[in-house]
């Protein structure tokens, strides 16, 4: 084993799947020659041609339908779109298609597509290249929505993503690509979707989180821990379908939670953990549910932009003002 990048990380996975199934091909804007604008494709169009890896005009919408026509035809197509806010063309074929061929077919034909997407703030971008709309995406019927925290994360959900036979929104943490590098077994096994991944077990509060935030999320918990507060960690991994199990399980053990994600407040998947917490575990509770998130407004500029995502000390404040309340 040796220490990866997340980017090195999807690079791996997609190799391997692609040397495992002749089936799989990808697709983008620069995703071959140039190997992707963060080079998660480098390499690969020179190893199994154009044919399989192949560059796309500057078109969302037909980078989306093209998927969508290979997978309903038995390939089994990962498409990139360069930055999560150009993938608003795309919408119409992922919601009006993508997510409804298997029910629309009754069962005739499934839709086995991935559409990878760089996600999220924190590297000084425009703000285009910037937001974390995954809330979108989840309320859209028949599309999983995964999100790595981690290279060994996303090496084993990436590989689980194109083995599955419905339509995978793989969002990857940009600000993560390189800031974190981890040993984990490049085996070829995938790892499980629609499941809560226990990062840290505690005993007096529970923090969920799910992409980049789970970095300040674990180093949250490590500090309080030297406070004398022992915090259980949930990467969610999978947005939808969440496993409220795992969560559930967990607020009812420690009968805290705070829940943390950079997205917008409003409308966003923290608040749909939120109610899942009061209607399944609200007499075990012994504090409100608190989220630390991101502000309903547009990521600013790089300037300010620090001042948009959560911090460690803001998840500290939160998870102590839990375990004061009275």
């Amino acid at each position: 084993m040796s220490e990866q990048t997340l980017i090195e990380a999807v690079n791996l996975a997609l190799l391997h799947a692609m040397e495992q199934d002749e089936e799989v091909v990808l697709l983008g804007e620069d995703v071959g020659a140039n190997g992707g604008v963060f080079r998660a494709t480098d390499g690969l169009q020179q190893q199994f041609g154009p044919d399989r890896v192949m560059d796309t005009p500057l078109a969302e919408n037909m980078i989306a339908g093209l998927a969508i026509g290979m997978a309903a035809e038995g390939l089994k197509p990962v498409a990139e779109i360069q930055f999560m806010g150009f993938i608003y063309p795309a919408l119409d074929q992922i919601i009006s298609h993508a997510g409804r061929l298997r029910n629309r077919t009754r069962g005739r034909l499934s839709c086995p597509m991935v559409l990878r997407a760089p996600f999220g703030a924190g590297i000084h971008a425009p703000e285009h290249h910037s937001e974390s709309t995954e809330a979108l995406f989840a309320h859209m019927p028949g599309v999983r929505v995964v999100i790595p925290s981690s290279p060994g994360r996303a090496y084993g959900l990436l590989l689980a993503a194109i083995a599955d036979p419905d339509p995978v929104v793989f969002l990857e943490p940009k600000r993560i690509y390189r800031l974190v590098k981890e040993e984990f077994d490049a085996n070829r096994e995938p790892q499980p979707l629609d499941v809560c991944f226990t990062l840290r077990s505690g005993e007096d509060i529970t923090l969920v989180s799910w992409g980049a935030s789970v970095v300040e999320t674990g180093e949250a918990a490590t500090q309080l821990a030297k406070q004398g507060i022992s915090a259980e960690v949930i990467d969610v991994a999978t947005v939808s379908p969440i496993d409220m199990t795992t969560i559930l399980e967990s607020v009812a053990k420690t009968g805290r939670c705070v829940i943390i994600h950079e997205a917008a407040r409003s409308g966003g998947i923290g608040a749909d953990i939120a109610a899942g917490i009061g209607e399944h575990c609200l007499l075990d509770l012994l504090a409100p549910v608190i989220r630390v998130t991101g502000y309903d407004t547009i990521v600013p500029m790089a300037r300010m932009e620090h001042l948009y995502l959560p911090a460690v000390d803001q998840i500290v404040t939160a998870a102590i003002q839990t375990m004061e309340f009275e």
